[in-house]
């Protein structure tokens, strides 16, 4: 450290005795004048790659990488942002950023804590170093948490927003700080201020996935992500003055695994029903599967591959070593296609994934191809 930030470090850490609490709203700007790792710390091969990614693609694919070294067989010629959802990986922003593209942390804070704005402050400052001090380009906002309109946190969830973009574009050159959106602004959960949210930040991921609720529904299995219901929750967002280029579809790469209570001709795959305050569904047995899996399991189904008109959705039917009845619902290169074909029409800024880490990379001949035409499904040629 410098003799003359070291100065202005003990300058700033030591106010008059009459006003005791200064040090602590000074808290952000001490935290922001901490050295930054010069280029001789840089992990990186070529010390250039540790430089922050500044252009701007006209198409975004935005992919949530959550450990492991499968980011190896990502198709880098499409990714332009990668979320870190697990540790840090020096090799992985290495290898981005000589591909183009940007590396951000994940940023998830405690709603009552922000509402001090001290404290937002000082959580922003260390967001900011750490992606500093690990040669980061920005940070997604990934805050699912319940919040009401007349709330405190409502206010301060947009100033924490605003400020955040505000103080890593002004600390990084180029830097991108977005924010993930529930799949429809109708949900009662999170009653954000989605246009305000939207303008502060770069751009919004929508999380375009667990659409399909059995809290309220008949408890009949269906998409994770129905196409009607999800393209209209994107005119929703539109309607509300969000420009389209702020919007960036979320598709998953996962589907659900539901126990059929019973399973009609008709292939209708109802769920056991439960006597429970916030819905007769909520107890309905389902978990997630990954896309690899699902494309392991589908060849022993009892059905094999079937397709839904009105969901425009694949699924299929087994039955477990117990007997019981299954069906599993999930997205393919067919169903993300026609998804991915609305983007480019309505405008939007481009689409993403939860995960990329779901398909198989194994290098397998087949589990090859299924892969491969995943990652082309994001970008179909109309």
């Amino acid at each position: 450290m410098s003799s003359q930030l070291l100065r202005r470090l003990c300058l700033l850490a030591r106010p008059p005795l009459s006003a005791p609490g200064i040090a602590v709203l000074l808290l952000p700007q001490l935290l922001l004048l901490l050295p930054v790792p010069a280029a001789a710390n840089c992990p990186c091969q070529d010390p250039a790659l540790c430089q922050p990614i500044r252009q701007r693609p006209d198409f975004e694919v935005f992919v949530f990488h959550v450990g492991g070294k499968t980011w190896k067989f990502y198709d880098w010629s499409r990714i332009t942002t990668v979320v870190l959802f697990n540790n840090y990986d020096s090799e992985l922003m290495c290898y981005a950023h000589s591909k183009g593209a940007r590396v951000v942390l994940k940023g998830d804070v405690s709603l009552k804590k922000i509402i001090d704005p001290t404290f937002r402050a000082s959580w922003i400052a260390q967001q900011v170093n750490l992606s500093k001090k690990q040669y980061m380009d920005g940070i997604n906002l990934d805050i699912e948490q319940v919040i009401s309109r007349s709330s405190p946190e409502h206010n301060a969830l947009t100033s924490l927003v605003k400020e955040t973009a505000d103080t890593f574009h002004r600390e990084i050159q180029g830097s991108q700080v977005t924010f993930d959106f529930n799949w429809t602004p109708k949900y009662t959960g999170r009653r954000y201020n989605y246009f305000e949210i939207a303008n502060a930040c770069d751009f919004v991921f929508v999380m375009s996935y667990d659409a399909h609720s059995l809290i309220w529904a008949d408890c009949i299995a269906g998409s994770n992500a129905p196409y009607v219901d999800t393209l209209a929750a994107y005119d929703d967002y539109i309607k509300m003055g969000i420009n389209p280029k702020k919007l960036v579809m979320g598709v998953p790469w996962y589907g659900y695994d539901y126990t059929c209570l019973t399973l009609s001709e008709a292939d209708v795959c109802t769920t056991a029903k439960v006597p429970y305050k916030k819905g007769p569904c909520l107890g309905a047995k389902s978990h997630q599967v990954t896309y690899k899996t699902i494309m392991k399991q589908v060849n022993n189904s009892i059905s094999g591959i079937r397709w839904n008109k009105d969901q425009q959705a694949p699924y299929y039917n087994y039955k477990d070593s117990a007997g019981h009845f299954h069906q599993v619902w999930y997205d393919n290169p067919q169903s993300i296609s026609l998804k991915a074909a609305f983007i480019q029409t309505r405008g939007l800024r481009g689409i993403g994934m939860w995960n990329a880490n779901c398909l198989d990379y194994s290098g397998d001949a087949v589990a090859k191809q299924q892969t491969e035409d995943m990652w082309k499904a994001l970008k179909p040629k109309l």
